[in-house]
């Protein structure tokens, strides 16, 4: 199957089951719940076609459309970028609230993140970072905005309020799984810029909807700007101007965030310690009770940290591990490595209503476990999940671990995401003080941002040294051997073949079917190279530097045997140096993936006992983290 006749199943599947949703429910709810619906699921069509593409897109050889960064510059790039777009929320929120309503932030902020796609598209390291940036400021207009103004139409109390947030966040996670499976499958097949595009063009969409649903009148009174309150006729024409003024200063900071993202690491490390001494010195105003539910926030903050910082390398070290270390044929399908950035929202989808039930009813039995033991389930299953990736390793085949483990990791991780997330969510709003309960919502998400820059460095223990490789002795022995080299690529393996004088009558089915597999997978051919005469001659020599000489000199034939060992063609000479290059492209491809699966596989069975490690002093608190809570579940 092609990648896009699976994209195109994607497709209608979930057009037709938005339908359902929106037939269901459509005398429930006002019409701007499904027109906001499908803006977000647009917006995060845009975010998720970024993180699925960004990191392959970096560390890609510039022949193949990418900038050829090492795994650690785009580790630092990734993670900078992950960290803003959790931070610029707090300035966009605010400014929405002050100055411009929900509905001009969310305007500025498309407009914002698609320019960003557009600049990507551009395909240049000038306006690489420029386009980056654009997405991280429009985020932070968007994002917090559209789900206030969602809140809006619903009055506190009201039994639809739920139902609501429940099908919004239906149209979050459609979004993030439809977008590897598009602008994942674009970009890998018709080249990276192009996968930006369409992400670009899909956040046009999410635009153009809202506007059509403002000018239809379904956004109702809600969304406005707030009243201008400045004194001066001269200030209050200045009052609407000053978020776009405040757009123009972010744009050389966080340029410079970016492309030095080492600072990113001092800005966190300043702004979570500064967070704890705050909560700490806050809890010391309130009575013992609430004293002691802002001390379970800040316990459980550290974990949720831990808990995002090891899940968020899905789209940093999981995705090059994907890439590189994994065998992405199921069944006869080859799957793009974008498209393993799906199975997490679409385990979500799955799995979210069974959860929901399985709290009910634990709930009505008066048998739901405790916020820290929720928590620590789900550092167990995180830690599963990479455990569970490493046994692969006894599988694994010329460095390429079966599909499947990868599948059960993320299956592991997103039934962790579960336990732990909207637990966190839910929990916040219950244990903060009524005053404060939007800062400490935001000090919440704050540890996303910090989890990102954290991964960085976690991401950074499996990168490869490609020159350090090449320099290896046991490397060089790989490819000092002329006479038989083994490392073609499948797909040079398949085109040369092709093109070579073959005797196909000679050919039986079952070596037509073994040809075909290996220029259908990511697996590599063995091919023979003879040198004819001049090499016979050449082993004769004395020297090594007579015998290479003699070589370079040599007719080189490459030779096609069938199962019976008969000679079925040979590829013609004017391939020869081709041929040679490539095979030592592929010794050092063939390298690279031994050698990262064992770094890969060290460093995830670490995260796997930490995580769990976690979990266990988790449970071991969790008594006197539950007595703090005060009868909150």
């Amino acid at each position: 199957m092609h990648p896009y006749s699976l994209m195109l199943i994607a497709w209608v599947a979930v057009a037709i089951w938005v339908g359902f949703v929106i037939l269901l429910n459509r005398k429930i709810h006002p019409k701007a719940l499904f027109a906001l619906f499908m803006v977000e699921l647009w917006e995060r069509f845009s975010y998720y076609g970024m993180r699925a593409l960004l990191v392959l897109y970096m560390t890609s050889e510039i022949i193949k459309g990418g900038f050829g960064f090492t795994d650690a510059k785009a580790y630092g790039i990734y993670a900078a970028y992950g960290a803003l777009v959790y931070l610029t929320p707090l300035i966009g929120g605010v400014l929405a609230d002050k100055l411009m309503g929900f509905r001009k932030a969310i305007v500025w902020g498309a407009l914002l993140m698609a320019l960003g796609q557009f600049t990507l598209f551009l395909d240049n390291q000038t306006t690489f970072y420029l386009g980056l940036t654009f997405l991280v400021i429009g985020n932070g207009f968007f994002k917090p905005n559209i789900s206030s103004l969602i809140g809006k139409f619903y009055k506190e109390g009201d039994p639809k309020r739920d139902g609501a947030f429940t099908i919004f966040y239906m149209g979050i996670n459609i979004g993030a799984f439809l977008t590897p499976l598009t602008c994942g499958a674009i970009g890998e097949i018709e080249g990276w810029k192009y996968g930006f595009l369409t992400a670009g063009i899909g956040m046009m969409l999410g635009y153009f909807i809202f506007i059509l649903a403002q000018k239809s009148g379904w956004l109702q009174e809600y969304g406005y700007p707030p009243e201008n309150t400045a004194k001066t006729e001269s200030a209050k024409k200045i009052r609407p101007m000053i978020p776009y003024l405040i757009t123009l200063g972010l744009i050389p900071v966080v340029w410079l965030l970016i492309n030095f993202n080492g600072i990113v690491d001092i800005m966190l490390g300043f702004l979570a310690s500064s967070v704890i001494i705050y909560l700490l010195i806050q809890s010391g105003k309130y009575d013992k009770i609430q004293k002691q539910r802002i001390w379970v926030i800040v316990i459980l903050l550290l974990f949720t940290t831990v808990f995002w910082t090891f899940f968020e390398l899905a789209g940093s070290a999981l995705n090059l591990f994907t890439e590189r270390n994994v065998n992405r044929h199921i069944g006869s399908f080859n799957a793009p490595t974008t498209f393993f950035q799906s199975v997490n929202p679409l385990f979500i989808m799955l799995f979210a209503p069974i959860f929901s039930w399985i709290w009910i009813k634990l709930g009505n039995a008066g048998k739901e476990p405790a916020a820290p033991y929720k928590f620590a389930t789900g550092l167990i299953l995180l830690g599963s999940g990479y455990l569970v990736l490493t046994t692969g390793n006894a599988y694994a085949v010329s460095g390429l671990v079966p599909a499947f483990f990868l599948i059960m990791l993320y299956m592991l991780h997103t039934i962790g995401e579960l336990t732990l997330s909207p637990v966190g969510l839910s929990l916040v709003t219950k244990l903060s003080p009524a005053k404060i309960v939007g800062l400490m919502m935001g000090i919440w998400f704050l540890s996303s941002s910090i989890a990102h820059q954290g991964g960085k460095h976690i991401a950074e223990f499996t990168t490869v040294d490609e020159a350090k490789i090449i320099q290896d002795e046991q490397f060089k022995s790989r490819i000092e051997d002329k006479n038989i080299v083994k490392v073609i690529e499948s797909e040079s393996f398949h085109k040369l073949m092709e093109e070579s004088s073959v005797d196909k009558s000679l050919i039986d089915e079952s070596t037509v079917t073994a040809l075909n597999t290996m220029a259908d997978s990511n697996m590599y051919a063995v091919a023979t190279l003879f040198i004819k005469e001049k090499y016979e001659k050449a082993i004769q020599l004395e020297t090594e530097a007579e015998k290479q000489k003699a070589i370079d000199e040599s007719t080189i034939r490459f030779l096609i045997y069938g199962n019976d060992d008969k000679v079925l063609g040979q590829i013609p000479e004017a391939e020869a140096d081709k041929l040679i290059n490539e095979s030592i492209s592929g010794t050092v491809i063939s390298s690279l993936r031994i050698d990262s699966l064992a770094l890969g596989m060290k460093v995830f069975k670490y995260l796997g006992y930490i995580a769990i490690g976690c979990a266990v002093i988790l449970f071991a608190l969790g008594p006197i983290i539950s007595r703090w809570m005060h009868g909150i579940k």
